[in-house]
């Protein structure tokens, strides 16, 4: 069986979300804490369960942030869908904005290196030209214990 405590949001987690809307002076229980916590995580259980149940109708098996606007739109919580939907848009919009600094960001990056490479070979060229290849050198292939001869195969 699962114990309680694991299935519950964590409760230091949940008290400076609480603390951020209060003023600084302001003392919140270890109880307040506990029923905050119970009922957080009772919300986000019962959204995602309305959210899961579609998706298994759906015949899929990853809930998007889609299905949590539309569970709560569902369940009668209109507001918290449309601020979910701004929020979810806004989110996504920054994320598709990081990818393409990345991607401009990666496509300078690999010019730069081009350009290293390019320079690298060059300077290695010059390198090379200005060293004298070395004589080459014969060695005779003798096998262990025999010093005259190559052993023939039997």
């Amino acid at each position: 069986m699962v114990d309680e405590q694991d299935r519950l949001l964590p409760v230091a987690n949940v008290g400076r979300i609480m603390k951020q809307i209060l003023p600084p002076t302001a003392k919140i229980s270890k109880e307040a804490k506990q029923t905050m916590q119970e009922c957080a995580t009772e919300f986000i259980s019962f959204v995602t369960g309305e959210a899961s149940d579609k998706c298994h109708k759906e015949n899929r098996k990853t809930i998007n942030g889609d299905d949590i606007c539309w569970s709560l739109s569902s369940l009668g919580f209109d507001n918290y869908a449309e601020a979910i939907v701004r929020y979810l848009h806004k989110y996504r919009e920054a994320e598709r904005e990081r990818a393409n600094q990345n991607k401009a960001t990666s496509t300078a990056n690999t010019q730069d290196k081009v350009e290293e490479d390019l320079n690298f070979t060059s300077t290695q060229h010059e390198i090379q030209t200005e060293i004298t290849p070395a004589p080459l050198m014969k060695f005779r292939v003798l096998e262990k214990g025999n010093s005259s001869s190559p052993k023939k195969p039997s």
